[in-house]
């Protein structure tokens, strides 16, 4: 039940499903079925991404998962122990139905005093940078999971839970296609990866004017984009100077990884100003969510020095102010929300509490605790009202 009665409503911005073992491969085409395989190793279920064996995701199956909120001590006070991971995330929990369909998920809802959610898939970031060299292919698979979200839990439940599609970008008219699709069923808000864009020129900037038929399409839809945490490729950056290739593997401890952990992040907000679609696209709606806050102040300071030495590479303005004032984030709950506020105004912080995720809360409501100082206008907004505000609901 919840911990916090609260004189809001509350509409969390980072909720989580876990996806069953067909979620990418129930309306896969035929002829693309080898792309995705559950196999067998050792006794235990791995994911196989054409052909190749995945850790990314430990147990892609989530029949036994982390609890929810098993890590909010290790992030709120440190390891001083020096615990291994295992000993952080404690005794898993078989996967219960809430974690799997809407309606189990609405009822565990009301027991956690959430009234609305946008309800984000997890074994998605997985897709596009392990088909980077086969724009087509991640198109399709992409669409594949779509049609699983859209039957399974649709993308607005009972107006309360709102699924998040992922719309991949490499081929602009097919991510323009995605669009449509999604918007006409009920999406209120898309997920897009903050990284590159594979292409079959190379990666680049989805903030380049030839996407920019793509935001005016969002725009014309009045959807949000998210830029939710993901696999951004820069494991494969950051295992050079560790003299490994591997992929990125968020549940291993790796300190130069975690050293650089929000640099993908950083770059991709920096790319909304440096390559202009913020500018070009002035009522374009974009939050950045389970990437906390703490990377927004070195980044602000960087870009605040460019700008001083080269401001004709920015024609439509300081860059600092346009992130500031068109960019919503999530901040996490230890990141210290009144520097953030500070920083950006309480009108573009959104609560979230990653739930069921070991790394979120076990009680959303707890959330509300680390706003008690401020008036309570300013708590709602932040616990719902600017994420209302966002998606139009």
């Amino acid at each position: 039940m919840a911990s916090t009665t609260l004189s809001y409503p509350l509409f969390d911005a980072d909720n989580h499903l876990y996806e069953t073992e067909e979620s990418l491969t129930k309306f896969l085409p035929k002829r693309y079925r080898e792309a995705i395989q559950y196999v067998q190793v050792n006794g235990r279920t791995k994911i196989a991404i054409r052909g190749v064996i995945s850790d990314y995701i430990p147990n892609p199956t989530f029949e036994v998962v982390a609890r929810p909120g098993a890590m909010e001590e290790y992030f709120k006070h440190g390891n001083p122990e020096g615990k291994s991971r295992r000993e952080i995330f404690g005794e898993p929990m078989r996967a219960i139905p809430a974690f799997r369909e809407p309606g189990p998920r609405l009822a565990l809802m009301n027991e956690l005093g959430v009234d609305r959610s946008l309800m984000f898939p997890t074994l998605a970031s997985l897709i596009e940078e392990r088909m980077r060299d086969d724009p087509l292919l991640i198109h399709i698979v992409v669409h594949a999971l779509n049609e699983w979200l859209d039957d399974v839990w649709g993308f607005n439940y009972q107006n309360r839970i709102y699924t998040v599609p992922v719309i991949s970008l490499p081929i602009v008219e097919k991510a323009i296609e995605e669009l449509d699709w999604v918007v006409e069923r009920g999406a209120r808000a898309i997920l897009v990866r903050p990284a590159p864009v594979p292409g079959y020129r190379g990666p680049r900037s989805y903030a380049l004017p030839e996407f920019d038929p793509f935001w005016r399409r969002c725009v014309e839809y009045d959807v949000l984009v998210a830029m939710h945490s993901s696999d951004s490729g820069y494991a494969r950056y950051t295992a050079e100077w560790d003299g490994g290739d591997q992929e990125m593997l968020p549940f291993q401890t790796n300190a130069f990884a975690m050293l650089n952990e929000w640099r993908p992040v950083q770059d991709a907000v920096a790319s909304w100003v440096i390559h202009g679609a913020l500018y070009r696209n002035p009522l374009l709606k974009v939050a950045v969510i389970e990437a906390g806050s703490k990377w927004m102040f070195p980044l602000l300071d960087g870009l605040a020095d460019v700008y001083k030495k080269t401001p004709e590479s920015f024609p439509g303005g300081d860059p600092v102010e346009e992130i500031k004032n068109r960019v919503h984030v999530s901040p996490f709950y230890e990141d210290g929300i009144d520097d953030l506020i500070g920083l950006i105004g309480v009108d573009r912080v959104l609560y979230g509490s990653d739930y069921p995720h070991p790394e979120g809360l076990a009680q959303p409501t707890h959330y509300a605790d680390a706003l008690q100082h401020l008036p309570v206008a300013d708590q709602a907004k932040i616990m719902g009202g600017n994420l209302a505000r966002l998606v139009s609901v």
